[in-house]
């Protein structure tokens, strides 16, 4: 939905214009025109918590009173303290050593800086190369781009970049082959293995991977052998391993960070989005403290950023958490995500242009196509990405969408509400989200089931 207006001084990406935002509860936004949207994808699944928490306001409002910043080279302070002991607690044993960033682009250069200043560290400055897979999104700055398997976001940029190699992502789902989903996983894994000796494993310093999909994949979930066997492909080379759970983590898949599900230790984990849950910009890494000692004796890490530990940002993202905590939220979100996920399931009966149904807690997403039994995506021209959207915006209702297949052709949609999701609220989204899919379908003359 495009609306005319006045010429605007914001650099707004695209001539796209949206309502006017006036304010946030729960799991719903009003525009200016007093419209109410359920918010069925977080924002961009960030808004964890939901909107205008009164408890996160009223930390936040206190931090206020005290201090709203204090340059990092000049002062410690509480906030940041407090909250990086508290993550530290929710990580495996040894990842203790908790950085501060503002947002995802940030957490990801700061694990891929760290990585390589290890390695130099180390005596390896021959290591430089960092693995990562096709599709995937890393984030929006040149280190993170670099890593970032969407040539659709790269390609004006290649010139700038070091592109880093990639390996597929493991789309089981789409694969004709005759093998079982764990064979698959474990044929997608070696891949990794199989690069590392392409590229010559002495020049390769790490493989990153989101453990659930983001918005490039739609919540792609490997079948469960992949993640022992990457754990172990790293370990044989001596490479890091980074897990950005950017979007997974933070209690959205049921876990605090999504490699919970496989008991996957990383080295490096990338956190932002629903850690921060909209109130601050606020992002963190959080390193092996092996790693992140040795750089320290080394001279130190070249790194840095001026809003790293602000103290209001940190108040909130402490606020947060307890707010997870206290209202158990991470169990809501694999128990609501179990419900919802059933609920996409069953559209599949209603709507056969439906071909996959996925994801992790609250985390989930669906896929369009011309044919189920093929997984062939819907015609592009179709544009079935952006229409839906407009629709069930149009319905009062937000859902969150990409291209599935790099960027280029495919059609899935994120389903993804704040964690306090309610019975009755998922109804609704159901409800908005089929009479959506019904006037797609009409309008773009697809097949419709019986239900």
């Amino acid at each position: 939905m495009s609306l005319e207006r006045p010429a605007s001084n914001l650099f707004y990406q695209t001539r796209l214009r949206r309502p006017t935002l006036a304010r946030g509860k729960g799991v719903y936004l009003w525009d200016s025109e007093g419209k109410r949207y359920l918010d069925g994808s977080s924002g961009a699944m960030v808004s964890n918590i939901g909107h205008s928490n009164p408890a996160v306001l009223d930390a936040m409002r206190r931090q206020m009173e005290l201090s709203t910043f204090g340059y990092r080279l000049h002062f410690e302070n509480e906030p940041a303290e407090r909250l990086a002991t508290r993550i530290a607690g929710r990580m495996p044993e040894g990842l203790d050593r908790v950085f501060f960033v503002s947002g995802g682009s940030e957490a990801v250069e700061s694990a891929l800086k760290l990585a390589r200043q290890y390695a130099v560290a180390r005596g390896q400055a021959e290591r430089w190369k960092v693995i990562s897979r096709f599709p995937s999104y890393h984030g929006s700055t040149l280190g993170a781009l670099a890593v970032t398997g969407m040539s659709l976001m790269s390609a004006p940029f290649a010139p700038m970049l070091r592109e880093m190699p990639k390996i597929p992502a493991p789309t089981c789902y789409l694969d004709r082959d005759g093998l079982s989903l764990q064979e698959r996983g474990l044929r997608y894994a070696h891949m990794l293995r199989e690069e590392i000796l392409r590229q010559g494993p002495e020049t390769v310093l790490a493989f990153i991977m989101e453990p659930v999909g983001g918005a490039s994949t739609g919540a792609l979930v490997a079948p469960d052998g992949y993640y022992a066997a990457i754990r172990a492909i790293c370990d044989e080379f001596g490479l890091l391993l980074i897990c950005d759970e950017v979007m997974s983590g933070a209690g959205r898949t049921g876990r605090y960070l999504a490699s919970e599900h496989w008991n996957l230790r990383p080295d490096i984990v990338a956190l932002s989005k629903g850690f921060g849950a909209g109130y601050a910009p606020l992002g963190a890494m959080v390193a092996d403290r092996i790693l992140a000692e040795t750089v320290i004796d080394h001279g130190g890490f070249i790194h840095g950023h001026t809003y790293a530990g602000n103290p209001l940002a940190c108040a909130a993202g402490l606020a947060v958490l307890e707010e997870i905590d206290r209202l158990g939220l991470i169990e809501a979100a694999e128990r609501q995500g179990t419900a919802l996920k059933t609920r996409l399931e069953e559209l599949m009966a209603r709507f056969p242009f439906i071909g996959d149904v996925r994801g992790k807690g609250l985390l989930l997403a669906f896929e369009l196509v011309a044919d189920r039994e093929s997984m062939a995506p819907l015609p592009p021209q179709l544009n079935a990405h952006l229409r839906l959207v407009d629709l069930a915006y149009e319905a009062g209702l937000i859902i969150y969408s990409r291209r599935t297949r790099g960027g280029r052709i495919g059609d899935h949609f994120m389903v993804c509400p704040p964690l306090i999701v309610t019975d009755e609220q998922i109804d609704e989204i159901m409800d908005k989200l089929g009479a959506s899919l019904e006037n797609f379908a009409t309008e773009a003359k697809l097949p419709m089931g019986a239900g």
